[in-house]
């Protein structure tokens, strides 16, 4: 889906990112799955998010796997180039670190940095097969609610094989875990959008 804009949903993406700095310490690597990532506000915010709260060593460990079916809004995300009107929500600060002048004049590149953080792939939720199965943290926002109740169940068992024990979920805020899920994940807080992976399994 190609609704977002960066820096929607701030705060969630604070809370996962806080519960992700934990569990990163230590680690040589630490992979995301950023499920449903339409143009790529959502993965570029998280890593921007990330970046100003890990550390330079610990973010060169982080990989983040932005995903999407449809190919043309890859394309778009790959570039990285965005127009000044979709970047107003963007904090100064973090606008004048993570942003360069790109090309025509209004128009604005996510700088390398962030860009090396994160790789675009071609993926089918519906497939039902996960991108790879250690992630500590699945994104998935603003996709689910265009699936059928089944095929919503389907997919977060999925997600619950790709995530690594004890590994976060972060789902949209719109969107209530189902029932059926309670048994796979738990609530790291009241108001749900972040759950944490229940059992050992993969």
């Amino acid at each position: 889906m190609a609704f977002t804009f960066f820096f929607r949903d701030q705060i969630p993406l604070e809370l996962a990112a806080k519960n992700l700095c934990q569990k990163a310490i230590g680690r040589s690597t630490i992979r995301v799955w950023d499920a449903g990532c339409a143009m790529g506000p959502e993965p570029y915010t998280l890593a921007m998010i990330l970046a100003e709260n890990m550390g330079r060593f610990a973010f060169s460990n982080l990989r983040i796997y932005a995903s999407d079916y449809d190919q043309s809004l890859l394309k778009i995300m790959d570039q990285a180039i965005y127009p000044w009107v979709e970047l107003q929500r963007v904090p100064e600060d973090i606008f004048q670190k993570y942003f360069e002048p790109a090309g025509d004049e209004g128009q604005f590149r996510v700088k390398e940095v962030i860009r090396s953080s994160i790789s675009v792939h071609h993926h089918d939720l519906l497939s039902l097969k996960p991108l790879r199965d250690d992630f500590s943290l699945v994104v998935c926002k603003n996709v689910l609610l265009h699936f059928q109740p089944q095929e919503r169940l389907e997919v977060y068992r999925m997600f619950h094989q790709a995530l690594e024990p004890g590994g976060f979920l972060l789902n949209e805020y719109t969107q209530k875990l189902p029932q059926e899920m309670s048994s796979l994940f738990e609530p790291v807080i009241n108001s749900g959008q972040l759950y944490r992976k229940i059992g050992q399994g993969r």
